[in-house]
């Protein structure tokens, strides 16, 4: 009988760095999507310490657990198992394998915003789009979950198999700007 070997969809990829800002690969960790019952409280009953379930838009982060919209009454949980008893009140369902993170960080001339403006249809500036913000939305084609972690950049989660597409998307945009950056040197 043959043995599968879990790896991550974009196995073997190196960051790409270009115009100051960096694309890569976010380590492989449990993805779990919890679902509320009708009726079901969201509050602290879940059993998540520190954690409540997040208002549309938003994450609530403790420690590295991090319980982050990605539908109405829907979330996912990162970081850790869901706690025994759980599923009388959401249900639950192993993502993990079904998505891929993709992490866009760092300031260059214009900053993780501005290049991903140029493929997701929000306003991503962090006056707009703060710390914690989460948007289910379309990366150009590709179905997407876009997360503000920190002011440096962006976490995006895409179906695992559309992953190399999300990849070389960013990496055009990349490109581009730092086509753009170097053409402004010759001057």
């Amino acid at each position: 009988m043959a043995e599968l070997i879990a790896k991550s969809p974009l196995e073997g990829q190196a960051p790409l760095t270009r115009a100051g800002l960096t694309l890569s690969m976010v380590a492989p960790r449990s993805i779990w999507s919890l679902a509320l019952y009708p009726g079901a409280d969201p509050g602290p009953a879940l059993g998540l310490p520190g954690l409540r379930f997040p208002a549309p838009g938003e994450s609530v982060t403790e420690g590295d657990v991090s319980l982050i919209w990605t539908g109405r009454e829907q979330a996912f949980l990162l970081g850790m198992a869901p706690p025994a008893g759980l599923s009388a009140q959401v249900a639950v369902t192993d993502q993990s394998g079904a998505w891929a993170g993709l992490r866009l960080a760092g300031r260059g001339e214009e900053g993780a915003e501005a290049a991903l403006s140029r493929l997701v249809p929000l306003d991503l500036r962090l006056r707009a789009f703060p710390l914690g913000r989460v948007a289910r939305t379309a990366l150009n084609h590709i179905n997407a979950i876009v997360w503000r972690r920190d002011e440096a950049g962006f976490t995006l989660f895409v179906p695992r198999s559309m992953a190399f597409s999300a990849w070389h998307e960013i990496a055009v945009v990349l490109d581009r700007l730092a086509a753009r950056e170097s053409g402004r040197g010759r001057g």
